[in-house]
């Protein structure tokens, strides 16, 4: 019998095939680099970034002292009422000024000049598109709000700053916030620890100092939250869940079906990235929040890891006495931050850490932030 016929050649792949494969190819030899393969010199952008947070928030408080003479002048000539020329978004609370976009153009045009192949985000240039999805590759991005604690800012409260980090793999490994109007510079880099005014470790007084989490946590500790951006009145919303949230914080030992856990007190600073950065000094045993992007926490959670303290999710998992915790995912918009400690009598650092988080999870609602690629 003469030999079958050989198979018909594969049909020749498709151009939008092949661009498909290449796009595939590429993402995955991006997951496969290692940090150390990007070529990174991190001490020297570490240098260009804790200057870079320094100028910006000069530009801060240049715009600050500029907006308040114009408008103090205004109205002493009748032609104004003496408040900042704002552009409200989306409702009173979401304020944004020129100041943002200002100051977020200094940073990126510095970058670019300085690491042109690397990426950038920043909050207004995000907010410009349509989309919301998350879209930090693996690749070393830029993160940036160039003022978080917009009302801070408009009101001269003092709790408002730059916020800029480095992320290579989805993970911050430089993070630089500068509040101005206190002189505080709170930075970090991978490895070489979190510092005040690059002259303090944090925490401050050392995980010595700070202390062991308390036996009865989350009794004894500070207890750190903010209302966001979300408010509508809806019920059982995402407004109602974060209140009942801090009510059972709050609440007397035993009250609220037990729920009850009598924290020292509640702070809410009007920004979460001072709130991180007051996480990572020792100030603040626990962080929970939910409804934050990207630039809100990623130089926050590099200064409260290389700290020494711990960041995840915000969410109780269903099984949360047992759960493994693990790192927030950094666009997943649900962060719960643990300040530095050192042992207690009969556990590790970490074990106290931990145990705090489970009885954060124990009383807290899970929020619902949906985002689409984290």
């Amino acid at each position: 019998m003469p030999p079958p016929p050989p198979p018909p050649p594969p049909p020749h792949p498709r151009r939008e095939d092949l661009r498909l494969d290449k796009e595939e190819e590429k993402k995955k030899k991006e997951e496969e680099i290692p940090d150390a393969e990007f070529d990174l010199d991190l001490a020297d952008i570490y240098s260009f970034a804790i200057q870079l947070g320094r100028d910006a928030g000069a530009l801060l408080l240049d715009s600050l002292h500029r907006r308040r003479r114009d408008g103090s002048e205004d109205e002493a000539d009748g032609d104004g009422d003496g408040e900042l020329d704002l552009e409200e978004k989306m409702n009173a609370v979401d304020i944004v000024t020129e100041t943002d976009r200002e100051v977020e153009d200094f940073i990126h045009s510095a970058i670019a000049n300085r690491y042109p192949s690397h990426a950038f985000i920043g909050e207004e240039t995000y907010s410009k598109g349509s989309s919301k999805d998350y879209l930090v590759s693996n690749a070393p991005t830029w993160i940036v709000d160039p003022l978080d604690g917009t009302v801070n800012f408009t009101h001269s409260f003092v709790m408002f700053c730059v916020s800029i980090a480095l992320v290579v793999n989805q993970k911050p490994v430089i993070g630089v916030i500068y509040a101005p109007l206190l002189n505080q510079l709170f930075s970090a880099c991978k490895g070489k620890g979190a510092w005040l005014n690059e002259t303090t470790r944090l925490p401050l007084l050392g995980k010595v100092g700070v202390g062991p989490i308390p036996r009865n946590a989350p009794s004894k500790c500070v207890f750190a939250c903010e209302w966001g951006k979300d408010r509508k009145d809806r019920p059982d919303g995402n407004l109602s869940r974060k209140v009942d949230s801090f009510v059972n914080m709050a609440a007397e030992i035993g009250a609220r079906d037990g729920k009850g856990g009598m924290v020292h007190g509640v702070r809410s600073l009007g920004s979460a990235t001072m709130d991180l950065a007051y996480t990572a000094m020792g100030a603040f045993d626990i962080w929970w929040e939910g409804g934050c992007w990207e630039w809100d926490v990623a130089a926050g959670i590099c200064l409260v890891q290389e700290a020494g303290g711990l960041v995840t999710t915000a969410n109780p998992p269903d099984d949360w006495e047992s759960a493994a915790i693990e790192d927030a995912k950094l666009g997943g918009r649900l962060y719960l931050a643990v300040r530095p400690a050192c042992g207690g009598p009969g556990e590790t650092a970490r074990e106290g850490q931990e145990r705090l988080i489970r009885e954060v999870w124990r009383r807290v609602r899970r929020l619902d932030y949906p985002r689409p690629g984290a």
